[in-house]
């Protein structure tokens, strides 16, 4: 492992000033970049320990309806959160869903939207790999891809997002608070993650120094209780990341679905929202040939990467059954999660 600096900022605007300089990383749970450092793959000269920052390891209820969750608030903490479980259960069924439950209680909120892609070309530091050496070309192209991306890639990169976390999120319009060197803004997190293109070393629309301090869900996501999940499909049952991955969240009023919301995780670079099945569903009855259509209609623009041409029907298939069980209603078990043993106890407003 490269020798680095250490800092330990003690507010917000010390830790974007430390991080602004080159080669500078974010260090919280430190799950993936440690990993990643291990490996040579990522090779910071800083890390900024943000662990100890205040205010960012809460969970907050809002007057509006809505839920602030901040960086460093743990995803086992959150998704054993009974409010939180019971308001937005596709999110809790999709961090339950995400590694072990000891990574669980280490890995935070904020790291997970952003940690990197699993291609096993990007660990590997004797593959060619555009994300990771810009111009050097991409091994997974003609390699081992069953598993890379069907949706928005490139032939620049064809790898895809690892997060569980992230597509319901997608799905029920989640922004992310980021301070930065010139002040605070807001960004959709469907507009933080980037699709490959001719630059797929650029993932997201952070900048130099850019600090994700909290995330953010709107009142109206919880209007979608009654009928949400997410399904996750996987090589293994334990501690794998998704083949391809579906949410649904419905709301079904006097026997037809009113508004959908839909997202897919494993197909691309990003976290994929279906908006042009969400539109073929609204005003529907929830009845299998409506949902086979606007299956069909979220994977219409797909195309194999590589000798991945099943995952275009196996992310229609996941779709069709995310959204029977989602029509079907939120089981209980979803919305009233135990608390975690390994984790702080869960509450409105808590450290994490």
């Amino acid at each position: 492992m490269k020798t680095f600096d250490y800092v330990r900022p003690t507010t917000i605007s010390e830790a974007v000033a430390a991080a602004t300089e080159p080669g500078a990383a974010y260090l919280a749970g430190g799950t993936n970049l440690l990993d990643l450092m291990k490996g040579g793959i990522s090779r910071p000269h800083r890390l900024v320990d943000i662990t100890h920052l205040p205010g960012l390891d809460r969970i907050e209820y809002l007057p509006d309806g809505g839920i602030r969750v901040g960086t460093l608030v743990r995803n086992a903490d959150l998704a054993h959160d009974p409010d939180f479980a019971k308001s937005y259960p596709a999110v809790a069924e999709a961090l339950l869903s995400g590694a072990s439950a000891q990574l669980r209680n280490a890995a935070t909120v904020g790291g997970n939207l952003l940690q990197r892609t699993r291609c096993g070309y990007f660990y590997d530091a004797a593959s060619a790999c555009n994300k990771r050496d810009p111009g050097a070309g991409c091994d997974a192209r003609d390699g081992e891809n069953r598993l890379h991306a069907v949706l928005g890639w490139s032939e620049a990169c064809i790898a895809t997002h690892p997060s569980d976390f992230c597509v319901p999120l997608v799905a029920l319009d989640a922004v992310v608070e980021i301070e930065g060197s010139t002040g605070r803004r807001e960004v959709a997190l469907e507009a933080l993650h980037r699709l490959p293109g001719d630059t797929p070393e650029r993932e997201c629309m952070l900048e130099p120094g850019d600090l994700v301090v909290a995330l953010r869900l709107p009142a109206e996501a919880r209007t979608f209780s009654a009928h949400a999940r997410y399904l996750k499909v996987r090589e293994r049952t334990s501690y794998a990341f998704a083949v391809v991955s579906g949410a649904v969240a419905l709301r079904i009023e006097q026997g037809r679905i009113q508004d959908a919301r839909l997202a897919l995780g494993g197909v691309a670079a990003k976290p994929w929202r279906a908006r042009s099945a969400e539109q073929i569903l609204a005003g529907c009855h929830p009845a299998p040939d409506a949902f086979r259509r606007a299956a069909e209609a979220a994977l219409a623009d797909a195309k194999p990467s590589g000798d991945n041409l099943f995952k275009i029907e196996l992310a229609q298939r996941i779709l069709v059954r995310s959204l029977t069980l989602a029509a079907a209603g939120t089981p209980e078990r979803i919305a009233a999660l135990p608390a975690s043993p390994f984790s702080s106890a869960p509450g409105a407003l808590h450290d994490a």
